[in-house]
């Protein structure tokens, strides 16, 4: 038994980690910095992307971006996310994590470094009236989605399965609008409301074709471990649940039910997610890192006689 509970704790690691073996050398890395970074501990950022919810908030931001032809073209025509679908999450979770706990250094590095990626990401797509359309990932307008359908899937997500967002989800709404800003968005929202106009303006752009279709598919079912796969399915049964209608509705997407009856999603995906922490640890290594440069530097100290 210990060796079956040894094996699935390391093969989820690996989940996260492009199946590397031991902690990658980025989150100890984020000890190292001269300043306590953009967000500090009682941060709606450190809140949201320290709790088990991003992993609903992970799919549920990927079924969203697909809606925009913009995006897909960008995925379909670049991305290897159906060959190496562990390594483009590795890839996501670091620049999140950095952007989130390490010092402004890194953070900016980071940003710097995806967006020098961006410049060969070039093509075209057929937008909604037909009209052939030229694009790179360093288009305003697809900037700016990517980073609303992040926004809004980790803050739905936090919101159906978390605990309680400190300052609420203006605050989170805030708080990763400096990645936005980071990521080259003209004025990213910064309240809850905000994030819900600018995502309603896109909707003229949106649609559901056979790109999509083959993503959702992907995403319905990866190639996980077996140790996972009805766990996360569970979790993606979450993620469609969080998604607001309109978009699950674009999507053909509806939530899990049993005749007409619904299914007690968010209760079981709850329990999912408590099993999956029990098995990642209860503090992450990139909050580990960076409390420890906070200690360093004596932040931590500070903020607590301040309070």
């Amino acid at each position: 038994m210990e060796n079956i509970v040894a094996r699935w704790r390391r093969e989820l690691r690996g989940t996260f980690s492009a199946n590397s073996t031991t902690i990658p050398q980025w989150e100890l890395d984020l000890e190292k910095g001269d300043d306590g970074g953009y967000f500090a501990p009682d941060s709606a950022a450190w809140a949201v992307h320290g709790s088990m919810t991003t992993l609903v908030a992970g799919i549920h931001a990927l079924l969203l971006q697909a809606l925009h032809p913009g995006a897909m073209a960008g995925v379909h025509d670049h991305s290897d996310y159906k060959s190496d679908p562990l390594g483009r999450l590795a890839g996501t979770i670091r620049w999140i994590y950095t952007l989130t706990y390490g010092d402004t250094a890194a953070a900016q590095a980071a940003s710097q470094k995806v967006l020098s990626i961006h410049r060969f990401i070039t093509g075209t797509y057929t937008a909604n009236n037909g009209q052939e359309i030229p694009y790179t990932a360093h288009d305003p307008d697809l900037l700016r989605w990517v980073h609303l359908a992040f926004t809004e899937a980790f803050l739905a997500s936090h919101k159906s399965l978390g605990t309680r967002v400190p300052g609420g989800p203006d605050a989170y709404v805030a708080d990763w609008a400096i990645a936005g800003k980071l990521m080259g968005v003209d004025n990213p929202p910064v309240t809850e409301a905000q994030l819900n106009e600018q995502l309603h303006a896109f909707t003229p752009e949106l649609r559901y074709d056979q790109r999509v279709a083959d993503t959702v598919a992907f995403l319905r079912n990866p190639p996980l471990p077996r140790s996972q796969q009805r766990g996360y399915k569970i979790l993606f049964a979450a993620a469609v649940e969080t998604l607001p209608a309109t978009y699950r509705t674009l999507l053909q997407l509806e939530p899990a039910h049993w005749g007409p009856f619904p299914l007690p999603v968010r209760e079981v995906a709850k329990l999912v997610l408590a099993v999956v922490h029990l098995g990642l640890g209860k503090t992450g290594p990139s909050e580990q890192s960076a409390r420890a440069r906070r200690n360093r530097l004596g932040l931590e100290e500070a903020h607590r006689k301040a309070r």
